[in-house]
């Protein structure tokens, strides 16, 4: 019986009886999914929000620049940049804290996850370099033992030609 990877990651799940913002396609595929499919969605679900608020930022600052232009300008269009500018900072700011948020989450996900996964990649990873290193002790010491053969006649013969002198 092979076991399924279990993880503490919570499921929430609505109760059979509320009815606001039920999906039912999108609750019952939460259910049939296991739990590498689910952690994937949720990884997925992560990558697209980083992406939005970077997005936003850099989107930000472009603006910005645009409108630090130099010239001559009348008071309404000053006041007009000034305007502009103040608003895109506003939905910077809102873009940071919300990474900030995220990072947190992150953070703290990170920490009171489950460490057994993260514990069996490190001894997978230490058996393969183990095994590396057992390959490359047989491969040193057969490189040594051939050497050690191929040098061992001149050493005879000049041993023998001793002898006779």
């Amino acid at each position: 019986m092979s076991e399924v990877p279990h993880t503490d990651v919570s499921r929430p799940s609505a109760l059979p009886t509320a009815n606001l913002l039920q999906r039912p396609t999108i609750s019952q595929s939460l259910v049939e999914q296991n739990s590498a499919e689910y952690l994937d969605a949720v990884e997925e679900e992560w990558n697209k929000k980083v992406d939005m608020e970077v997005e936003t930022l850099v989107d930000g600052m472009v603006d910005l620049v645009s409108l630090a232009s130099i010239g001559d300008k009348d008071k309404f269009r000053i006041a007009q940049e000034a305007f502009q500018a103040q608003s895109r900072a506003e939905s910077m700011v809102r873009a940071t804290n919300s990474l900030l948020s995220i990072t947190h989450s992150m953070k703290l996900l990170l920490l009171l996850s489950d460490e057994a996964q993260i514990a069996h990649r490190r001894d997978a990873e230490l058996g393969v370099v183990r095994t590396e290193r057992d390959e490359a002790r047989q491969k040193v010491a057969a490189l040594l033992d051939d050497l050690l053969r191929s040098s061992a006649p001149s050493t005879r013969q000049q041993g023998q030609h001793a002898d006779n002198k």
